[in-house]
């Protein structure tokens, strides 16, 4: 008898822990809801993103906003190819978003104003393979061959400066190259030499 009792008191306290429970759980829930609004209405506006961009070899430039209203702007896009294109055979590739992506932080990061030098963006497999016979620091499978790296520099910053910049971002791979005064970014694994 004395079990049963306990029985039942342990039940009923389930069902009132289970009932707090389901309370508590739904009061959230109307929380939630109700300050959904206001959540939306305080979300910053997503800012744009431009690169302003010059080719060392062609003085060609580009300045432009690549991505608004959450996406990528194509003909922008283009032009950036064309910016970035191998200047020795004049081929273009398709240059890996998280690349510019990453040229556009950095440069924020920086705070820059001038255009970002470009000594090398994309390379076709002709040019890297000449490249690579004369000089020993290019790499064989080079990402420049699939458009995922970048020779830079910005002139109103040192290059040791730009470096410690691209290298807190913590993405991809910094080459620095200070006799060639460059340093390199790419969209591989994070790592820096």
């Amino acid at each position: 008898m004395l079990l049963q009792r306990v029985n039942n008191h342990n039940h009923q306290l389930t069902k009132l822990g289970a009932s707090r429970r389901f309370f508590i759980k739904t009061g959230l829930s109307a929380c939630t809801l109700l300050a959904l609004p206001a959540a939306y209405a305080r979300k910053p506006k997503t800012p744009v993103k431009q690169l302003a961009l010059l080719n060392l070899h062609t003085g060609e430039r580009v300045k432009s906003v690549y991505w608004e209203k959450g996406r990528y702007i194509p003909g922008v896009l283009r032009d950036i190819e064309k910016i970035l294109r191998d200047h020795r055979t004049g081929k273009t590739h398709a240059i890996d978003l998280r690349l510019l992506d990453i040229l556009q932080l950095l440069y924020s990061r920086m705070g820059a104003r001038k255009e970002i030098q470009v000594i090398s963006g994309y390379r076709s497999p002709e040019t890297n393979k000449m490249l690579a016979l004369h000089n020993n620091s290019v790499a064989k499978q080079s990402l420049h061959m699939q458009g995922k790296a970048i020779d830079i520099r910005l002139p109103e910053f040192s290059l040791a400066e730009l470096r410690k910049a691209a290298l807190s971002l913590k993405v991809g791979g910094v080459g620095y190259y200070p006799d060639s005064n460059f340093i390199h970014l790419d969209t591989g694994h994070v790592r820096y030499w």
